[in-house]
């Protein structure tokens, strides 16, 4: 099996499906949709005119807060305390990394591009991402301006020297945000997590923090934000655009230290599914 490949499973239809059929039904007013276009490229115009100050933490975190307000998207964070219990954070409280001589290795599901910038709205740290994503706009922008670390998913010859940089990048006390699952999914489950990336943290002696990262709608969980199969980023953010009431929760679990790769993986991702049944057999 390739570490990096994943074959998707989730079409574009997933993003329609009966739980928020409704909801996406009655979207925006036009005028207001064209105010967040308007909103979102005055965004963008914006963090490219920041050139290299992008990188800063404080900067970066404030471009992609701005990109969720723009598009009319509430940002909500929780810390999983145990015990079934989770304790609501107000935006900006909450940390994804771990304080110690190492970086951390952020590892969360993956649903939408949107994911990206929601985490960097709370803490901004190195990402892993797969090379296509340079070649998205107004994405591929920002990501290429803080230095992303781009991988060919289809290059097995490449997984090495991958992981040995990003344990290089975790002892230098740099944090790193992958999405494990390899591709998106329309619901937090998705695909099994890949345990390439969790040799960095095993070979670093780093702590991995597990995230879950959910959408909803009115409320009500949803597909909506989905960015799934070959659809193209302007009909997924055509899509955004109109949502009324999206939102998005952010939830923190326990950091896991310790283990190999294979149990770091398969714990990381019990943490982040919790009892949700798969989306997919």
């Amino acid at each position: 099996m390739n570490p990096w490949a994943v074959e998707p499973v989730c079409t574009p239809a997933c993003a329609k499906n009966a739980r928020n059929a409704k909801n996406a039904a009655s979207g925006v007013p036009l005028p207001e949709a064209v105010r967040r276009y308007a909103s979102v490229a005055g965004t963008v115009i914006h963090s490219a005119a920041a050139g290299k100050r992008l990188a800063g933490p404080e900067t970066l975190r404030a471009e992609a807060g701005a990109v969720l307000t723009a598009l009319g998207i509430r940002l909500d964070l929780e810390q999983d305390i145990g015990l079934g219990q989770e304790q609501r954070q107000g935006q900006g409280q909450e940390s994804l990394t771990v304080p110690g001589p190492t970086g951390t290795l952020v590892v969360a599901n993956h649903i939408s591009w949107l994911d990206v910038v929601v985490l960097l709205a709370i803490e901004p740290v190195t990402l892993l991402a797969k090379r296509e994503v340079g070649a998205w706009p107004v994405i591929g922008t920002l990501a290429r301006r803080i230095g992303t670390r781009f991988i060919d998913r289809e290059g097995l010859r490449e997984l090495p020297s991958t992981v040995a940089e990003l344990a290089r990048t975790l002892r230098s006390g740099q944090s790193v945000m992958v999405f494990p699952q390899g591709t998106t999914w329309c619901s937090v489950p998705g695909g099994t997590f890949r345990r390439a990336t969790f040799q960095a943290a095993v070979d670093a002696g780093a702590p991995v923090r597990p995230v879950t990262i959910d959408y909803f709608q009115q409320g009500v969980p949803s597909t909506v934000a989905g960015f799934l199969g070959d659809e193209g980023f302007a009909t997924s953010l055509r899509r955004v655009v109109g949502a009324r009431e999206l939102s998005v929760r952010v939830t923190t679990h326990r950091p896991l230290t310790g283990g190999d790769r294979r149990s770091l993986a398969a714990e990381a991702q019990r943490a982040v599914s919790g009892s949700r049944a798969p989306a997919h057999a």
